[in-house]
């Protein structure tokens, strides 16, 4: 996954003051990524939150999926992850810890989130090499984009350089083969041959 250590000379990301876990829970697009190696090409990539029940071994289950270069006709690959939300306070954390395989555990600190309606959110990573802007839906306002990369640098004191938009391109196929539904993905983002679906 590239270089996952955690040491840096930079100050420690601070994360946002208020995180509901409940209302974190559900589909995110990646929309721009600061990547490990396997984003480095990758498209439609997509993550789900599933809360577990109190007493199991981790607090939430990430599926994630992608293709690994061209949307839809490269192949699809999935990562399976599991989180643990961190703090006194498990229902309200900006801190969690995140697994994408034993024994590897990663700082992901919730750095930037729509407090209000959870429309995006930002990932960060202490040592600046990783950064993840997600939104609820594949696209994302351009002036929303241009705000939190501004904040990335000015607040979190990340160099963007390596900064790459995700290509998300969905058609009505796609989004049933990737078992997505119509309020998760719907269909003025969908895309036919020629235009987009009307």
């Amino acid at each position: 996954m590239g270089n996952l250590s955690t040491k840096t000379t930079l100050p420690p990301l601070q994360t946002v003051s208020s995180c509901k876990t409940s209302k974190f829970m559900g589909t995110w697009f990646v929309i721009g990524v600061k990547p490990t190696y396997f984003e480095n090409t990758c498209s439609n990539a997509v993550e789900k939150y599933s809360l577990l029940p109190d007493g199991s071994d981790h607090d939430v289950d990430i599926d994630f999926q992608y293709n690994s270069a061209e949307a839809i006709t490269s192949p699809l690959k999935s990562l399976p992850q599991k989180g643990w939300i961190e703090g006194p306070d498990k229902a309200d954390s900006g801190e969690w810890k995140v697994s994408p395989f034993w024994p590897v555990k990663m700082p992901y600190p919730i750095i930037e989130l729509d407090e209000q309606s959870y429309d995006y959110v930002v990932i960060g990573f202490p040592s600046r090499q990783y950064c993840w802007i997600m939104s609820r839906t594949p696209t994302m306002k351009e002036e929303t984009y241009i705000m939190l990369t501004e904040r990335l640098k000015t607040r979190h004191q990340y160099d963007l350089d390596g900064l790459r938009k995700v290509p998300q391109v969905w058609t009505r196929e796609e989004r049933e083969k990737r078992g997505l539904t119509e309020e998760e993905i719907p269909d003025k983002y969908l895309t036919v041959k020629g235009g987009t679906c009307t």
